[in-house]
């Protein structure tokens, strides 16, 4: 998975589910955790490996560099590998693609044993660029967190960037309630409180395996993101417009809030996820829910909506901690690439609100550029609209996601 995810590109959980096939559930979730760790880690576990063999990371044969992240993480972030058996193995992995290199692994990963606490233990996060190595994370992303956010704040979030996701999970209301649920659950969870539809389970579970998820009695879903739904604040009878859909947790769950008495249309521009939404809404008995497949910022509206929602494509900066690869794949130019298309759709969205309605822009990320700075150069634009209520969550402070949500309504 890590040769798969730095040498072709691959998204971290696609590429694991790929090579994972036939193993049992807990020696799935040991390598979930290996694998995952070692992207997510990537940026302090190749300064300790630089620091060790005398050379940078990136001028090391690329099964090699692998090699060293998977040893030098189990030997740094885990417990409960031994030092040898980390060396040991790794050694072995290196020997089927780079057998010259088996010395080179043995010696590094036999010195990180010794040497690499100490080195990990010495870093600093004073500057941005300190706490890129020390939190892992590419520098330009911590210096825009420090810049934007302050530096305590930037430190805080940095580090819980790497502590593991919650679990959390949505009840079906027009299924069950969330209580209703607890009780059927096969591991140990508690209520989220917020959203009250809301379940964090205490430990990982295979939730797409359950028939509680066939039954379309929940779906896995972050807290921020079920409270993105209740912002837009559906009502029974409602037209409400999702733009950017799939994969159509926030859709379904407006149909959950309605009681599925409404008429959501669901935009969506690629088929296949398209064809995927229908399915999750069948699944999820949302049958008020209609899928169109088109682009959301062409979308033209032949009757205007009483709320819509915008969830536009951004650079999902907010979810790091469950998207490991995602802080080496965003880039400034891509921030600075999807803020055109997020005024695009949002304009669209805008021109099918009636008068009198309300419109929710969300994402789950944290850079202003695609935040406030979009719902500022938004009102500047329209003067019919006015800004009711901005929210903002951080994995620090909320142990959820990152997600922006702005509510405006339509004045005239």
């Amino acid at each position: 998975m890590l040769r798969r995810v730095f040498e072709q590109g691959a998204y971290a959980d696609r590429a694991l589910r790929k090579v994972a096939e036939g193993l049992d559930a807990r020696d799935r979730a040991f390598a979930t955790q290996l694998a995952f760790g070692a992207v997510q880690r990537r940026g302090t576990l190749d300064h300790v490996a630089a620091h060790l063999a005398d050379r940078p990371v990136d001028r090391l044969d690329p099964p090699v560099a692998a090699a060293l992240r998977l040893g030098l993480f189990q030997i740094l972030y885990l417990d409960g590998v031994p030092d040898h058996a980390a060396v040991d193995e790794s050694v072995e992995l290196v020997k089927a693609d780079a057998p010259r290199a088996a010395g080179l692994v043995n010696a590094v990963l036999r010195r990180g044993a010794d040497e690499g606490p100490r080195i990990v233990a010495a870093l600093t996060d004073e500057t941005p660029e300190q706490a890129a190595i020390r939190h892992s994370v590419p520098e330009w992303l911590a210096r825009l967190w420090f810049d934007e956010l302050g530096p305590d704040e930037a430190r805080a979030l940095l580090a819980a960037g790497n502590q593991p996701a919650e679990h959390a999970l949505r009840a079906n209301a027009l299924v069950l309630t969330a209580r209703e649920l607890l009780a059927r659950l096969p591991v140990a969870a508690h209520l989220g409180l917020e959203p009250e539809e809301a379940i964090v389970a205490d430990a990982p579970f295979d939730a797409h395996g359950s028939p509680l998820f066939a039954a379309g009695a929940m779906l896995p879903q972050s807290r921020a993101s079920q409270l993105v739904a209740h912002a837009v604040d559906p009502q029974p009878g409602d037209r409400v417009l999702d733009l950017c859909a799939a994969p159509g947790g926030k859709t379904t769950h407006l149909a959950a809030l309605t009681g599925d008495e409404g008429r959501i249309v669901a935009v969506e521009r690629h088929a296949g996820r398209a064809d995927q939404l229908r399915a999750t809404a069948r699944r999820l008995h949302a049958g008020s829910v209609e899928v169109v497949h088109g682009d959301a910022a062409a979308f033209t509206a032949a009757e205007p909506f009483d709320r819509v929602l915008v969830d536009p494509p951004c650079s999902g900066l907010g979810t790091l901690r469950s998207r490991p690869d995602l802080r080496w794949r965003a880039t400034p130019q891509s921030i600075a690439e999807l803020t055109g298309e997020q005024r695009a759709i949002i304009d669209a969205a805008a021109n099918a609100l009636a008068p009198g309605g309300r419109l929710v822009y969300s994402t789950c990320t944290l850079s202003t550029a695609e935040n406030e700075r979009q719902i500022d150069a938004l009102l500047a634009r329209r003067p019919d609209l006015a800004l009711d209520q901005v929210r903002t969550t951080l994995p620090h402070r909320d142990r959820t996601d990152g997600f922006f949500i702005a509510a405006l309504s339509r004045t005239l």
